[in-house]
């Protein structure tokens, strides 16, 4: 799983990021952890995509909102799930429970 920060400064997106990674970890989940200041969210996804993580999580501008991005990069679809229940249904993506 590929965890990108989106959140240029902005503490909220970047604690909760850093909260899903951490969960994801602990729920057995290889992940790799893009918080990289300064680079642009362009960079970061390009980079995603370049390293092939079949399962990519943006934590960005739509956590305001109540949601994070769950990007499926063989089918390329793209699903806002509920940031309260977003580590569940990672963790279910992942193991196959979820189509």
């Amino acid at each position: 799983v590929h965890v990108v920060s989106t959140g240029k400064g902005n503490d909220e997106i970047t604690s909760f990021s850093d909260h899903v990674a951490l969960s994801l970890e602990r729920r057995g989940l290889k992940v790799l952890f893009d918080d990289r200041i300064g680079v642009s969210p362009g960079v970061k996804f390009k980079d995603a995509e370049l390293l092939g993580m079949p399962t990519i999580v943006i934590v960005g501008k739509g956590l305001a909102e109540g949601k994070v991005e769950v990007r499926d990069r063989k089918s390329g679809e793209r699903t806002d799930v509920d940031a309260a229940s977003v580590i569940d249904h990672i963790v279910d993506v992942c193991r196959g429970s979820v189509n």
